[in-house]
């Protein structure tokens, strides 16, 4: 068996530090995924929901490098005690930037597939609020 791995991958029309701050500022954050109650910069992080306030994703920034790369572990309760990563990629291009998502160390096997298809999906909607946001500067 392999190992379960998102990836996605979507040019914005926005710089790598615009983008940077939709991976790291709180209010930008807020925009298109959970709302942190301060930057990820390396270390604890917390995310929070915008309307309910609940915990929903919680871990810690492992790789800060703005502009280019954000690498931070990623759990959520559906997940238990397993802990997943998220690594976010920037590249300048012509007009914008590539941004590339890399979500790995999944939980595996079947009855953790329904976990991977609600992530899959999730990441495809929040990217889609950010792609809108990043365009309507």
């Amino acid at each position: 068996m392999t190992d379960t791995v998102i990836r996605k991958s979507i040019y914005l029309k926005a710089t790598p530090a615009q983008v940077w701050a939709y991976l790291t500022d709180p209010d930008k954050l807020a925009i298109w995924f959970h709302k942190p109650k301060t930057p990820l910069v390396e270390g604890g992080y917390e995310m929070f929901g915008t309307e309910s306030g609940d915990r929903l994703m919680w871990g810690e920034v492992l790789v800060a490098k703005p502009f280019t790369q954000l690498e931070y572990t990623f759990t959520i309760k559906p997940m238990g005690d397993a802990t997943s990563t998220v690594r976010w990629t920037l590249t300048e291009v012509a007009g914008g930037t590539n941004l590339s998502l890399v979500h790995e160390d999944l939980p595996q096997g079947v009855p953790a597939f329904g976990l991977t298809l609600a992530l899959d999906k999730g990441w495809d909607d929040h990217l889609a609020r950010m792609r809108a946001s990043a365009h309507a500067e």
